[in-house]
């Protein structure tokens, strides 16, 4: 049955075509082709033949057409009722009759058992008026009844289990995509409870370090105090402050489920501002040029940009605490350009395979996969007792809006 399903349509009315016709020719070899003792005598056999093949030539088409070659296949029929009936060519006909009720549409389906029926109906009532008798009438009832009523019960009982197997497999596909739904909304609410959680986690530890650093600011003797202790403090509570916020804005784009109307990602060039203000409270010389002209570049170049000044200037602070930092970000035709440098002090640099040089590798590998994430390029490295960080973001990776940046 695999093997017979695995078939092409096609194949399988050839097959069909090729098994009637054989076992047509070897009902008439055997004797067993008329349908009447009367006509056992009816002129040669080949004509017998010749019209068995013409009717097995019309189930080629009893998938694709099955009306048409219904309607076809009384041409064969027609031929073999006037040189007398034969076994064979009806039984062939029968499967042209069962072909339209199973791969006909549902309406050539009830046409053809109504037409049948009625065709039925109509030579019974032929021959009783012709020949006046009722046994006649009553042979022709049962001879339609055992080739075209045989064929309608057996092509609708068919059609129904396709139906009804048809209609099962809807049904398990909408359950399996039922399923699918209740699994991505299942692994959805997972990841909320996760955000919520991340966020209560960190969002206590951030707190708690802008608070520390509140107290530990306030505990300083305003005369007395270090400068530089101060500005490292007063940087902590704000990088804490603003880390705090940009979570918190992030989290809830999280729980929106992708309605982002009401509430938009923070400006990433846009506070540029404030971690400058944090290195410069922390000690440390700053200059900032700043050329956008009049692009605005959006989303991930955004952000990219402002990452990567971010952590350049993280490092400078780890490495050479109180050298002047130069930051230049600037638009150009095709791509947005990043650069901050500073001068290398006598540091010698963290040993390989310390938790600084780990860090410091992993910094740069970040900074590196942003912009090569967005087609661009970033080269890191010093030059002449300067530190450079170079980025190329190109604008064309995201695109952007008109406007002021400043």
């Amino acid at each position: 049955m695999g093997r017979w399903s695995a078939l092409s349509a096609t194949t399988r009315d050839v097959v069909v075509a090729a098994g009637w016709f054989l076992f047509g020719v070897l009902l008439y070899l055997a004797g067993f082709g008329m349908m009447f003792a009367a006509d056992a005598e009816a002129g040669p056999l080949w004509p017998r033949i010749v019209i068995l093949a013409l009717a097995s030539a019309v189930l080629l088409v009893r998938r694709r057409a099955p009306i048409t070659a219904m309607v076809l296949g009384l041409v064969p029929l027609t031929l073999d009722l006037s040189l007398g009936p034969t076994l064979p060519v009806w039984l062939v006909y029968t499967d042209l009759i069962y072909a339209a009720v199973v791969y006909g549409t549902r309406r050539q389906m009830e046409g053809a058992v109504v037409a049948w029926l009625a065709l039925s109906a109509t030579a019974a009532g032929i021959v009783l008026a012709i020949t006046g008798d009722w046994h006649l009438m009553a042979l022709a009832l049962v001879l339609a009844a055992a080739f075209v009523g045989t064929s309608l019960w057996w092509g609708l009982t068919v059609r129904a289990h396709k139906e009804t197997a048809d209609a099962e497999r809807a049904r398990a596909r909408a359950q399996s995509l039922v399923a699918e739904l209740d699994r991505q909304a299942a692994v959805a609410d997972e990841r909320k409870a996760m955000a919520r959680d991340l966020h209560d986690v960190i969002a206590g530890h951030l707190s708690a370090i802008a608070l520390q650093s509140e107290a530990a600011l306030g505990t300083l003797d305003g005369a007395a105090a270090d400068p530089r202790l101060a500005g490292v403090l007063g940087s902590i509570r704000t990088n804490s402050v603003e880390a705090l916020r940009e979570m918190r804005t992030m989290i809830g784009l999280l729980r929106r489920d992708g309605d982002t109307d009401q509430t938009t990602a923070p400006g990433r060039l846009a506070q540029l501002p404030g971690l400058v203000a944090a290195a410069r409270q922390a000690g440390m010389p700053v200059r900032v040029q700043l050329d956008l002209g009049a692009t605005v570049p959006a989303g991930a170049v955004d952000q990219a940009a402002y990452r990567i000044v971010q952590e350049a200037v993280t490092n400078v602070m780890k490495h050479a605490p109180g050298q002047e930092v130069d930051i230049d970000v600037r638009a150009e035709s095709t791509a947005l350009t990043v650069t901050v440098r500073n001068t290398l002090t006598g540091r010698p640099p963290p040993a390989p395979g310390s938790g600084t040089a780990t860090a410091d590798r992993r910094g740069l590998t970040n900074m590196r996969e942003r912009a090569t994430a967005l087609g661009g390029t970033l080269r890191a490295g010093p030059e002449a007792g300067v530190w450079w960080v170079r980025a190329r973001l190109p604008l064309a990776a995201v695109p952007g809006t008109t406007g002021d940046p400043r």
